[in-house]
């Protein structure tokens, strides 16, 4: 069974079993598991697949949390040539890893 998820911006294709990160959430400290109610499409491949407008009704993804983590480092760099100007900054973005337990309709 797979299906697409949406999270944030971010639309995701997950099958049970599978390991991905999304963004970090705000989450209880001892919170284990996570619902994703924003089902754009559930599938199997006997029973073909079932599309929303825009969500499928009563489906649910639970995943369970693995770790959080962080990115690699993207730097950003600022320059302006002749006019003594130059700025670098760096940014690590929060991840939250993720195993996809079970796909329920």
């Amino acid at each position: 069974m797979y299906a697409i998820i949406s999270d944030g911006s971010h639309q995701y294709l997950v099958e049970e079993g599978m390991t991905l990160e999304v963004q970090r959430k705000d989450i209880a400290e001892d919170q284990k598991t996570i619902e994703f109610d924003r089902i754009l499409m559930i599938g199997d491949v006997e029973g073909g697949a079932k599309f929303g407008e825009p969500t499928v009704e009563g489906a649910i993804v639970t995943a369970a949390v693995v770790r959080e983590m962080k990115a690699d480092k993207i730097i950003v760099q600022k320059f302006r040539r002749r006019k003594g100007y130059a700025v670098k900054q760096g940014h690590r973005q929060k991840h939250l890893q993720v195993k996809i337990e079970k796909i329920s309709h």
